[in-house]
């Protein structure tokens, strides 16, 4: 019996003024405005004591496009890829709600890949982190 073979589709690429709340497999190319850590936190690994304890980082990082800029939480490795002035093609990218508001995020379903610069100039004065969202439920009759 044959195997069925998946295609691959081509990424299709969105600006950030296109993210949504509740959405995810967002691919996108961003520079990074800026990143500052949040805090390392040390988790102990299962329940043997032969693990260390690993340390988990957090930065949030300003990135944006020439449509406008986001939050994005980088975790462990990924903080290495967010430097100021870089720029990086998010791919399966999603957006967390955190009080209110959107987040970025790649999980390990996704992956960060450093690129060439960027031609465009970041759109500083559109931060989709400040636009506060509120959860209405609605009631279908």
């Amino acid at each position: 019996m044959a195997t069925p073979t998946t295609t691959k589709r081509k990424p299709v690429f969105v600006k950030v003024d296109q993210l949504k709340p509740g959405t995810n497999g967002h691919t996108l190319t961003v520079k990074v405005v800026s990143s500052k850590p949040v805090k390392t936190v040390t988790t102990r690994g299962g329940r043997s004591s032969v693990l260390a304890a690993r340390p988990s980082r957090i930065a949030e990082c300003l990135v944006g496009d020439e449509t406008g800029t986001i939050i994005f939480t980088a975790r462990n490795e990924q903080v290495d890829h967010m430097n100021a002035g870089a720029t990086v093609i998010l791919r399966n990218a999603k957006i967390d709600m955190f009080k209110g508001s959107m987040r970025l995020a790649v999980d390990k379903w996704g992956r960060i890949e450093p690129t060439d610069p960027a031609k465009f100039e970041v759109k500083e004065d559109n931060n989709l982190s400040l636009v506060e969202y509120e959860l209405v439920n609605v009631v279908e009759e």
